[in-house]
């Protein structure tokens, strides 16, 4: 007699969000922020209207939680223990690995994101850079804990962080938004070994 488990409320919860989500970043990237309605989000979701309102307060709500989950934030923040512990290189190829593998993986969100806040700038650069804040804090408290380890000179770890993310997302918005991947393509493995070596030369401290 074959058992069956139960699927308790909190796992409910989670998997109902996570479909939410699922849906809510795939019709913002067709129809954009402001042509996606909840309903149809909801609709897609098989889930009503009313259950949507339950995870994510508002729209806004929901276009935060999808910034953030399909972002590389989450990835990063439990890679960083591991970072920590690795050769200054290593790890920067790791979180650069890891940041350009997150933007191929959304960018056609991204593209309608960069239309998004042309047109609605008042409600999209908060929701943007508070998300960036976050995403750069992962990088400069990175920089900063090599400091006092000795590792890295004293630099800002603050514009440290903004020239990493940078490189890397100027390598991406060439690469995949712009095209240059079919026009010339670049091999992204060379391309991040190459920037992280000119980036350690400007950080690594001093060996006497």
């Amino acid at each position: 007699m074959a058992i069956v488990r139960k699927v308790k409320p909190v796992e409910r919860f989670s998997v109902t969000r996570e479909r939410i989500l699922d849906t809510a970043i795939g019709l913002f990237s067709t129809k954009g922020y402001s042509g996606a309605t909840t309903r149809e989000i909801a609709q897609q979701a098989g889930v009503a209207e009313v259950t949507l309102f339950r995870h994510f307060t508002s729209k806004e709500k929901l276009l935060e939680a999808v910034i953030s989950h399909y972002s590389a934030i989450p990835g990063l923040k439990s890679f960083l223990p591991k970072a920590l512990e690795m050769p200054y290189e290593e790890a920067l190829v790791g979180m650069a690995d890891m940041f350009l593998d997150t933007l191929v993986q959304i960018k056609d969100w991204i593209r309608v994101m960069h239309a998004e806040v042309q047109r609605s700038p008042d409600k999209f650069i908060a929701i943007y850079h508070s998300f960036l804040d976050e995403l750069l804090e992962i990088f400069a408290s990175y920089f900063r804990e090599l400091q006092k380890r000795g590792v890295l000179r004293n630099f800002d770890p603050d514009l440290g962080a903004r020239v990493f993310h940078s490189m890397f997302y100027c390598f991406f918005n060439m690469e995949e938004l712009l095209g240059r991947k079919k026009y010339r393509p670049t091999d992204r493995t060379k391309a991040v070994r190459e920037f992280v070596s000119l980036f350690i030369r400007g950080t690594l401290a001093t060996q006497g």
